[in-house]
C-alpha cells in the first residue's frame, strides 16, 4: 500500500474502530474533520524533530536590500522552510537572527540546514508515518468516541511512539560532538 495523507488518516480511523476514507473530498463530517486537522498536525510533527527524511541543505545568496540596521545581510528563507537546524558550516555556527521570513547575518553567504515541509508521505521514514498515524488517532479520539479517558490514553501512546521514533531517527549518522567548551575541559581534568 502506498503511503499518503489519506492512508495515514484512514489507518487512524481504523485504529479507532471507524471506517476508512478514500479521499479528502468525500462529503461527510468524518472526512472534513480529518482533512481539517491533517495539515496542521503534519506541520507540527515535522517541526518538532529534525527528521532525517525532512532535512535539506541549501546555500542562500543575500537579498539586494540589506536590513535597516544591526546586520549586514538578509536572506530569504526557502518557501518550504519549517524550522532551521543550523546556519553556517557544521561545527562552526554563524551568528544569525530570524525575523519574519528572513535570516539576518553579517556574512554574505548563508549555509542553511533546515527542516522542509515534506508533504510527500511516501518519502517518509516508517517511524514518522507511525508517529503521524498515532497523532491523528489522538486528534480524532474525542470527536469520534467522545471519551476523554480514551483520548488521554491515545495521547500517552503518542508520547511513547514519538520518543522511540526520535531516538531511532537521531541515531542515524555520525553523532554530533560537543564543541571545545572550557567548562567541559576543566571538568574532564
Amino acid at each position: 500500500m502506498s503511503i499518503s495523507a489519506v492512508s495515514i488518516c484512514s489507518n487512524a480511523l481504523l485504529l479507532l474502530g471507524d471506517s476508512p476514507i478514500n479521499s479528502f473530498s468525500e462529503n461527510n463530517d468524518r472526512t472534513r474533520l480529518v482533512a481539517n486537522l491533517y495539515e496542521y498536525k503534519r506541520d507540527r510533527v515535522l517541526r518538532a524533530h529534525p527528521w532525517n527524511c525532512a532535512t535539506k541543505r541549501v546555500i542562500l545568496s543575500p537579498d539586494v536590500a540589506a536590513p535597516e540596521f544591526g546586520w549586514a545581510y538578509q536572506f530569504q528563507l526557502p518557501n518550504d522552510w519549517v524550522r532551521s537546524l543550523s546556519v553556517g558550516e557544521d561545527g562552526a555556527e554563524d551568528d544569525y537572527a530570524i525575523e519574519g521570513r528572513k535570516i539576518l547575518m553579517n556574512s554574505n553567504i548563508c549555509r542553511l540546514r533546515y527542516i522542509w515541509n515534506n508533504t510527500v508521505e511516501s518519502t517518509w521514514d516508517s517511524l514518522l508515518v507511525e508517529v503521524m498515524t498515532q497523532v491523528m488517532v489522538a486528534a480524532l479520539t474525542y470527536p469520534i468516541t467522545k471519551s476523554t479517558t480514551k483520548q488521554a490514553t491515545e495521547e500517552e501512546i503518542v508520547r511513547r511512539v514519538l520518543k522511540e521514533a526520535r531516538a531511532i531517527d537521531g541515531q542515524e549518522g555520525t553523532p554530533e560532538a560537543l564543541g571545545d567548551f572550557p567548562l567541559l575541559a576543566n571538568r574532564m581534568r
